[in-house]
C-alpha cells in the first residue's frame, strides 16, 4: 500500500464498465487511489466493491453531459484526497450505427455529441485547473481510431470522435507550461461489453478476420497504454492521438 503522502491520485469516468473499468484496475495496481466515476450507479458501485481489494477507489456520480455533476465529481476527488494527478476520460457512447449520414437523426446527434465531445470538454473544463492546483499531471481522453478517420455510417460518432482529438491537441498546447500532458487513445475494435451488445456475432468474426492481428482488443490493452501515458511516458510526449488498432491503419 502506497503511503498518502506520496500517493497518487486518478479520476476515471466510465469506470463501471469496459475501458474505464480496465483504466481504474490498471490505476489501481500502479498504486494510484482512483475515483470511479460513473452514471450508471449500480455498476460504478459493484466496481467499487470488486476493485476495493486492489486499493483505495470510491465511486461518485457522474453523468458527463451534465457540467454541474462533474464539476461536483471532480472537486469530490480533490476534497477527498487532497489533489489529482491523472484523468483518463473513457465515458461514450457508439450511438446509431448503419445508418449513411443522410438516414441519421438529430436526436443520435445531439446524443452522441453532448456524451463523446461535450462531456469530455466538460471534464477537461475541471480536470485542468485541479492538475494544476497539483503541480502538473496527465490527462488521457478515449477518442477512437473513428477520429482519425472516417468510419462510415457513424457520422456522429466520427465527428464526435475527430473533435476530441481537436479538443486534445488545444489542451495539450495550452497547458504545456503549466506541466499537464494531454493525449488521446484512439482504439480499433475493443471486446467491451458495449461492443458486443453491439455487435451479431457474424460482425465480429469479420472485424476479426479483416485485422492484421487476428483478434480484437482487450480492454487492458487500451487501459494499459492509458495508465502509461500517466505514469510513465516522457514529458516531452503530449499532443498526440495514439491508434492502438492491432496495425489496421498501417
Amino acid at each position: 500500500m502506497v503511503d498518502a503522502a506520496s500517493r497518487r491520485v486518478a479520476f476515471v469516468t466510465g469506470a463501471g464498465s469496459g475501458i474505464g473499468r480496465a483504466a481504474a484496475e490498471a490505476f489501481l495496481r500502479r498504486g494510484y487511489a482512483t475515483v470511479l466515476a460513473d452514471l450508471n450507479e449500480r455498476a460504478g458501485r459493484e466496481a467499487q466493491s470488486e476493485l476495493g481489494a486492489l486499493g483505495e477507489c470510491v465511486y461518485v456520480s457522474c453523468d458527463v453531459t451534465d457540467d454541474d455533476t462533474v464539476r461536483t465529481a471532480v472537486a469530490t476527488t480533490v476534497a477527498a484526497y487532497g489533489r489529482l494527478d491523472a484523468a483518463f476520460n473513457a465515458a461514450g457512447i457508439d450511438g446509431e450505427q448503419g445508418r449513411l449520414l443522410a438516414e441519421s437523426s438529430m436526436e443520435n446527434w445531439n446524443r452522441v455529441l453532448a456524451v463523446d465531445l461535450t462531456g469530455i470538454w466538460s471534464c477537461m473544463r475541471h480536470e485542468l485547473p485541479a492538475l494544476v492546483a497539483s503541480g502538473g499531471g496527465a490527462i488521457v481522453n478515449c477518442a477512437s481510431v473513428a477520429g482519425i478517420r472516417a468510419a462510415p455510417t457513424v457520422s456522429a460518432y466520427t465527428a464526435a470522435k475527430h473533435g476530441v482529438v481537436g479538443l486534445t491537441r488545444v489542451a495539450a498546447r495550452e497547458y504545456a507550461s503549466h506541466r499537464v500532458r494531454v493525449n488521446a487513445l484512439c482504439p480499433g475494435t475493443v471486446d467491451t461489453p458495449m461492443f458486443r451488445a453491439s455487435m451479431p456475432k457474424e460482425t465480429v468474426e469479420r472485424l476479426v478476420r479483416a485485422n492484421p492481428s487476428g483478434r480484437v482488443a482487450e480492454a487492458s490493452e487500451i487501459a494499459d497504454t492509458a495508465v502509461w501515458l500517466c505514469a510513465d511516458a516522457p514529458g516531452y510526449l503530449t499532443g498526440q492521438a495514439i491508434a492502438i488498432d492491432g496495425g489496421a491503419g498501417a
